[in-house]
């Protein structure tokens, strides 16, 4: 399939995309766009939300929404210009085995876009909490271009006959991935959150950007804060305030129950927090927390803690601040909507498929 295939593809599937979002969330779209395909979409969510209830239909637009922002004419062919001269070979495709996460709706598209585009085959292993959503899109392409499927097929089972492997799991199974593909090109994920820095001196509007940062996808995301750094003397009412539009996260059944455990466990141990209604906030030096528990830490000069930051590279993947930082850096409110060089832990997926030509 030619580069310009491939492309059209996408941006077609782009359209669809929006046009779903816009009508489920009672906007004008396309009354052109096929019924059927809006249908399809529309079953594969509602499956999705009965399946993980994590998978809320707002985090499921959202999700979609996001990957549709990227599937347009320009940002595609803006990405794909360092990559041109590999890509327009006339090279043999090779299967790419994807072993995805599950943590947040569709987490492995991008890594689906890639293989895709750099001209390879997908062999798709989903998690058995992502496992419709992107069977629908592959259905999608496929209508578009038949051509399709014969470069994508998705398993239950153990994956063979591949020629390379991109993972993703726990920093525990990434262990094992790296034993049992060792002798195969790879990439291996592990485990990252994302941090912000505050100085204090945020806006209401900007602190309200931060939040969602912060909940979006229940803070199951890799790209969600789990921890923000604030000078002394931090007034946390700030934040707390700008918490407030997430109180509805309580009427979630599996969140409530993670607030409700967190403020036990901490009233009978002693633990000393900060109820911020919508999140408990404890000060803590690990990177992660649980759900429904943000970390926090103090800090006094801004560049010391950047060089702490750059020390801990390999659990961050993002930085969220107002002022710049040097790496990984997101002003609030972007950190869920990466752009397509926004490769995950800062690895070019793209260069690494295309050097496999």
């Amino acid at each position: 399939m030619l580069l310009q295939e491939r492309i059209e593809s996408f941006i077609r599937l782009g359209h669809v995309l929006r046009d779903f979002c816009n009508r489920e969330n009672g906007k004008d779209s396309n009354p052109a766009t096929s019924h059927k395909l809006m249908d399809s979409l529309r079953q594969a969510a509602a499956n999705a939300q009965l399946e993980n209830p994590w998978f809320t239909k707002e985090n499921i637009l959202f999700a979609m929404q996001s990957i549709a922002l990227n599937l347009n004419r320009d940002d595609l062919e803006s990405w794909l210009k360092p990559y041109l001269t590999d890509l327009e070979k006339n090279s043999d495709a090779r299967t790419v085995a994807v072993i995805m996460a599950g943590n947040i709706p569709m987490v492995g598209f991008h890594d689906f876009l890639c293989v895709l585009m750099s001209g390879n085959r997908f062999l798709g292993k989903l998690s058995s909490d992502d496992k419709l959503l992107l069977p629908a899109m592959t259905g999608i392409l496929i209508e578009f271009n038949p051509g399709w499927d014969a470069y994508i097929s998705f398993t239950q089972d153990p994956i063979r006959s591949f020629d390379a492997v991109i993972a993703t799991g726990s920093n525990s199974s990434s262990g094992y991935f790296e034993y049992y593909f060792s002798r195969y090109p790879h990439i291996i994920r592990k485990n990252r959150n994302s941090i912000a820095i505050l100085t204090g001196k945020e806006s209401a509007k900007e602190l309200s950007s931060l939040a969602m940062d912060i909940f979006l996808y229940f803070g199951l995301g890799c790209r969600s804060v789990s921890k923000v750094y604030v000078p002394e003397n931090y007034d946390f009412s700030l934040l707390a305030e700008a918490f407030t539009g997430y109180c509805h996260l309580l009427d979630h059944n599996k969140y409530r129950n993670n607030y409700d455990y967190f403020k036990a466990i901490f009233q009978l141990n002693l633990v000393p927090f900060i109820d911020g209604r919508s999140i408990l906030l404890r000060e803590d030096t690990a990177v992660s927390s649980p759900i429904s528990v943000l970390n926090y830490n103090y800090y006094n000069d801004w560049d010391e803690l950047l060089n702490e930051l750059f020390s801990m590279d390999e659990s961050i993947q993002c930085i969220i601040s107002e002022k710049e930082v040097p790496s990984r850096w997101f002003k609030p409110g972007n950190s869920q909507s990466p752009g397509l060089p926004d490769y995950a832990d800062g690895v070019d997926t793209m260069l690494f498929l295309v050097g496999m030509k």
